[in-house]
């Protein structure tokens, strides 16, 4: 007999029926996850760097019950570098509880315990990108079917709460975390007596300040002893507020925000600006009396505001909403920050004020040069009054920038987007290709933008690389709004119009070999997430929000914003058929763990915990998630279909003939006479219909 405590190699071992482990591996009745992918080669990390050598440690007799199945979903993960040890409970045996130094991380299952598809993948590369002690992921308890997701409420940084991360669902035994043996050693090493050993260190890691960090998709399919389980407790109530709705890039930022704090629990009513007064009412629109009084009557706990600045030039809605209720408003752009421009890129005004000197006060968010001062400093002092909003950034260079123009002590917080990573997920590339009519051995680049020519995308820019990169063998994807495709002087291009279908939008993304990018303005930059979720990797200038967006090395690759660089890099990669394997591979795995709607919750939960708008108990503990939060991953056997509509169908000829005549005759640009024009044209149909601007 083999001896239980030796830790053997792990290699894959599929059951009778061919799948990896599922309902004849442990007797789920309602097993929630699809058919293992097909074996793909093991992407190589950046610079040819081992993956991180892992040891599983499964405190059990030989004949204990459920363990056949834990075996079964460790031999799945195809991981390698992974050794398993049986142990029997209570081993003293110091070399198998972490003591020894033959690998570099260690996790803890019971017998029974499963890990979820691609989880030791998401949780090593997660932990070699944020250089953490110890990584946790999402928690799916079950017993005869899925009963609900959770995961560790704790931010990530040091660890501070010396009580293991609790919760109503099931005990906390520690199986959706990976440890690095060196925190490991630091702590005194895992207890062999401890009913649950992870519980048992969890206060010795706290003490020495061990970096925590997480993934935001499911780990550790935790075995329950019972079907019955403990009601979600009550959320927030949520007021969304934004201009016109969700439609756009903006738009559906927002929109998936709402989608992912509704999956947590919390009740989300949806208001738009545009329902009290239309958008040529904007530039001279400040008061909202029926929103805010609905918002008012409505009991809400909190008001998420993101893209006012179709409705409304003004911050005053934000400061009278904060007189009645605590407000977080989402920086999709720089807007609230600026005296009236969405990307001041390298102004001169900004650092000093804005002010009537606006180099473009015609472009939108347009707003007459004699009012830019009053509407930059009344922004400023509702950012320095009582009633604020806290400032939701969601990158790192939109946050150190946030926090660089706004009034000194404004509340200004980090989180993520939410994307569907179900619905953006890699395909088969030959097979979307012929379904979509596109060649199938040429080398695809794809680009794209909600309006593809827009100059604040870098197209005129990007169009020129492209024209010099064009040749045989190479084609060219434009998705969005692009009314002269002739204008960009690529043979072939293959201009596919605006996509407001997000199943289709990811059947392109993943029938392309690269994405590729001009952009210098973006407070993110959500196609090169979403390219990245469908397993093309991304090219980009190492500028703004990008540097977020795209894990360098990872899921695409960022250059220097000069001269040259970005063609030189996409040459070389379009050259290196391994090297965008390679990067779609990786990214697929990092971006879904940083980008998923369970992680824009717990980033969203962070900040509101930090800036006490939610309790501190809030931040410990566990974050419970609805059982439909699962649909939201591609490893779920029913995924949540997309959204339709997030972006206006294609317009017909005359409609873009006369778009390009207007911008031929005055640019794109609205000047102030147009603008009042409308602006009286849309009082005028009030008022017949009875009813203000």
């Amino acid at each position: 007999m083999t001896n239980p405590r030796e830790a053997s190699p792990v290699t894959t071992a599929p059951n009778a029926d061919g799948s990896v482990y599922g309902p004849a591996a442990h007797g789920v009745a309602d097993w929630p996850f699809g058919t293992p992918a097909p074996a793909t080669p093991w992407p190589t990390l950046p610079g040819g760097a081992p993956w991180p050598r892992v040891r599983i440690l499964t405190p059990a007799c030989p004949d204990a019950p459920g363990l056949a199945a834990t075996r079964a979903s460790i031999h799945g993960q195809a991981y390698p570098n992974l050794r398993h040890a049986v142990v029997p409970p209570g081993d003293p045996e110091p070399a198998t509880w972490g003591a020894d130094a033959d690998f570099d991380a260690l996790m803890v299952l019971r017998p029974g315990d499963l890990l979820a598809p691609g989880a030791l993948a998401a949780l090593c590369l997660e932990m070699g990108l944020s250089g953490a002690d110890l990584v946790a992921g999402l928690r799916l308890v079950f017993a005869s079917k899925p009963l609900g997701l959770d995961a560790c409420a704790a931010p990530a940084g040091p660890l501070r709460d010396p009580a293991p991360p609790e919760g109503d669902l099931a005990p906390f035994t520690g199986g959706e975390i990976l440890l690095s043996r060196a925190c490991v050693a630091r702590a005194g090493g895992l207890d062999p007596r401890a009913a649950r050993p992870v519980a048992a260190l969890w206060p010795r890691l706290a003490e020495q300040g061990a970096r925590f960090a997480r993934v935001g998709r499911p780990v550790l399919l935790q075995h329950a002893p019972g079907d019955a389980v403990a009601p979600m407790p009550a959320g927030l109530r949520i007021a969304s507020l934004t201009d016109r709705g969700y439609a756009g890039g903006a738009g559906i930022g927002h929109r998936r925000l709402t989608d992912a704090l509704a999956l947590a629990g919390h009740a989300v009513a949806h208001l738009t600006l545009a329902a009290e007064s239309p958008p040529a009412a904007a530039e001279w629109t400040s008061a909202f009396p029926r929103t805010v009084s609905a918002i008012e009557g409505g009991g809400f706990d909190l008001v998420l505001a993101g893209n006012l600045h179709g409705a409304t030039r003004s911050p005053a809605i934000l400061e009278d909403l904060g007189r009645r209720v605590p407000v977080a408003a989402v920086l999709h752009d720089l807007f609230p920050l600026t005296g009236r421009c969405a990307f001041p890129g390298a102004c001169p005004l900004i650092d000093a004020g804005c002010d009537a000197r606006c180099p473009t006060p015609d472009a939108y968010p347009q707003l007459a040069p004699n009012r830019i001062a009053r509407a930059y400093a009344d922004k400023r002092a509702v950012l320095a009054g009582p009633h604020a909003p806290v400032l939701l950034a969601n990158s790192h260079w939109t946050e150190t920038v946030a926090r660089r123009l706004a009034p000194a002590g404004t509340r200004v917080g980090r989180i993520g987007l939410a994307f569907p990573a179900g619905v953006f997920r890699p395909g088969d590339r030959a097979a979307l290709r012929r379904d979509l009519g596109l060649p199938a051995d040429d080398i695809l680049v794809m680009f794209a933008a909600v309006i593809a020519d827009a100059p604040g995308k870098g197209a005129a820019e990007l169009a020129a690389i492209l024209r010099r990169i064009a040749e045989p063998g190479i084609g060219f994807v434009a998705v969005g709004r692009l009314d002269d495709p002739g204008a960009f002087g690529l043979p072939g291009l293959i201009a596919a119009g605006p996509i407001g279908d997000e199943d289709t939008l990811a059947r392109w993304y993943g029938a392309c070999d690269l994405y590729v990018t001009a952009s210098r303005d973006e407070t993110l930059g959500q196609t090169p997430v979403e390219a990245a979720l469908c397993g093309t990797p991304t090219l980009a200038y190492r500028s703004t929000g990008l540097t977020t967006a795209v894990i360098d090395g990872i899921s695409g690759h960022l250059v220097e914003p000069v001269s040259g660089a970005l063609e030189a890099a996409l040459r070389a990669l379009i050259a290196d058929a391994p090297a965008r394997h390679r990067l779609g591979a990786l990214g697929r795995i990092a971006v879904e763990g940083r980008h998923s709607h369970a992680a824009a919750v717990m980033q969203i939960n962070d900040v509101l915990v930090a800036h006490g708008l939610r309790p501190a108990s809030a931040g410990t503990g566990r974050i419970r998630f609805c059982p439909e939060m699962l649909a939201q991953f591609a490893m779920a056997r029913e995924r949540a279909s997309g959204r339709s509509g997030t972006v206006p169908g294609p317009s017909g000829p005359a409609i873009r003939a006369a778009r390009r005549l207007k911008q031929a005759l005055l640019g794109r640009g609205m000047p102030l006479w147009l603008r009042r024009g409308l602006y009286r044209a849309a009082r005028l149909r009030a008022g017949l219909r009875g009813s203000a601007p």
